[in-house]
């Protein structure tokens, strides 16, 4: 487990930065173009795509250790990363159903991790 520590590590940091991409990626939707163009290449968005390549070399590489049956359990962090930037940036609702599933995601996290 130790020497797969540093790989965990990289891959939940890819899993954050994605989101973050994402964030940025509805920051440049909400906003309105003159044209489909600049609406698809701005600096915002472009940037947005280029931090997603990154992450998915990042990610191919974390794999070289990590088991695959592990990859979709650490990916299901980004439903907290979403939810947290959605209520903070957005300031969406969160409801009771939102809490509980989340809730029900982070249990899974944690038994997956404790009883692999």
């Amino acid at each position: 487990m130790n020497g797969m520590l540093p790989y965990l590590v990289v891959f939940l940091f890819n899993v954050f930065i994605a989101t973050v991409s994402q964030v940025m990626l509805k920051k440049a939707a909400m906003k309105h173009y003159d044209s489909v163009i600049k609406e698809y290449m701005n600096p915002l968005v472009i940037f947005a795509y280029i931090i997603f390549v990154g992450c998915t070399l990042m990610t191919v590489y974390a794999y070289k250790v990590i088991p695959l049956s592990l990859g979709p359990v650490l990916e299901a962090t980004s439903y907290i990363y979403v939810t947290l930037f959605g209520v903070k940036i957005f300031h969406e609702k969160i409801n009771g159903k939102k809490i509980v599933a989340l809730g029900l995601i982070i249990l899974g996290i944690i038994i997956f991790a404790t009883l692999g």
